[in-house]
């Protein structure tokens, strides 16, 4: 692979390190490795990587903090890979803008799916850098929303969910395809859970969350994302 994608792989296990990095760099990737989160932020900030795979049990600090630390400024995907497999730990961990959650032990194919998954959305993103429509404004580089020129305060998973509305403008998004994209594969049944969020997001960004002009349900099937929604309710 010519110009080969980099990955950061943040581990304190020096045998899972040496196995990630045999695995990826036979699949074409170039690789770093960082065992703390101390030095995983040092090497990000001098080398930033296409996308990191973090385990959440770092000797110094806890994944959950270095993610924090990472969103602060780091825009590029970011999969947990950890034993932790507790709905909480995972739920906390995308809510804070990790884009997978992967738990140990897993096989190569999945994970590799996972990655070739989070570096294909995030190429669609940097190709569609703004989306701008009249009431609505959508900066995918610096994931910034405004409505009506005003700065709105989204979640990591209301942004993800935002974010995958306005790249399929126009087209009926299922339920399943929404869960599956934004929560993962295991979420796919969960209806509700995607009910919540989309009240929440409506709030944010519909002049009347009651009539919504953007985000509109398509009864039994899914939602679709109008841009320029005036004539919708």
């Amino acid at each position: 692979m010519s110009n080969s994608l980099s990955i950061l792989i943040i581990d304190d296990e020096a045998q899972i390190r040496k196995l990630l990095a045999i695995t990826l760099q036979s699949n074409g990737y170039s690789i770093q490795e960082a065992a703390s989160g101390k030095e995983a932020l040092t090497c990000v900030a001098m080398h930033p990587p296409d996308l990191i795979l973090l385990d959440l049990g770092l000797p110094d600090q806890s994944g959950h903090d270095v993610l924090k630390h990472l969103r602060e400024w780091f825009t590029n995907p970011v999969i947990i890979v950890s034993v932790q497999n507790g709905e909480e730990d995972i739920v906390k961990a995308l809510d804070a803008g990790a884009n997978d959650y992967l738990i140990k032990p897993f096989r190569t194919g999945e994970l590799l799916a996972r990655i070739r998954s989070a570096l294909r959305k995030a190429a669609s993103v940097a190709n569609m850098p703004v989306a701008d429509y009249t009431d609505l404004f959508i900066d995918f580089a610096n994931r910034i929303v405004k409505k009506d020129n005003v700065t709105v305060k989204l979640t990591a998973t209301e942004y993800s969910l935002l974010s995958l509305f306005a790249q399929n403008e126009g087209k009926v998004l299922t339920h399943q395809y929404l869960l599956q994209h934004v929560w993962g594969p295991t979420h796919q049944n969960e209806s509700q859970y995607l009910r919540v969020f989309v009240a929440q997001l409506r709030k944010k960004i519909e002049t009347d969350p009651n009539r919504p002009a953007h985000i509109i349900t398509e009864s039994g099937v899914g939602y679709r994302f109008i841009g320029h929604g005036n004539d919708h309710s």
